[in-house]
């Protein structure tokens, strides 16, 4: 005794391929979520900076704390910021750095 179902899929071939199409589907998502989850992903730590082309003209800077992301690029200009002299920093002849402050008052 056959089935009324089994004559339908012997009769449209496109029933077959609809399977198809949900197998391939199926594999397409498992991959996605594959992907996602990859420890190599920068994006999965909490705190991550990245620098795309650093110290050239193009330089993109991507900036993710927690759930906020930042993306900065540069227009090749050098930037100025606004501040006061500090103190004096100087270069040991074993490579190690000191830092002077100044005592100025205003």
């Amino acid at each position: 005794m056959k089935l009324l179902l089994d004559e339908d899929e012997a009769l449209n071939p496109m029933l077959s391929v609809a399977n198809l199409v949900d197998v391939f589907l199926v594999v397409i998502a498992a991959l996605l979520i594959a992907i996602a989850q990859n420890p190599l992903n920068p994006f999965v730590a909490e705190n991550v900076t990245v620098i795309k082309n650093a110290g050239k003209a193009n330089m993109e800077m991507i900036i993710k704390e927690g759930e906020k992301i930042e993306h900065y690029k540069s227009n090749g200009e050098i930037g100025q910021g606004e501040g006061m002299r500090a103190g004096v920093a100087y270069r040991m002849k074993d490579g190690s750095m000191i830092y002077v402050p100044e005592n100025k008052k205003e």
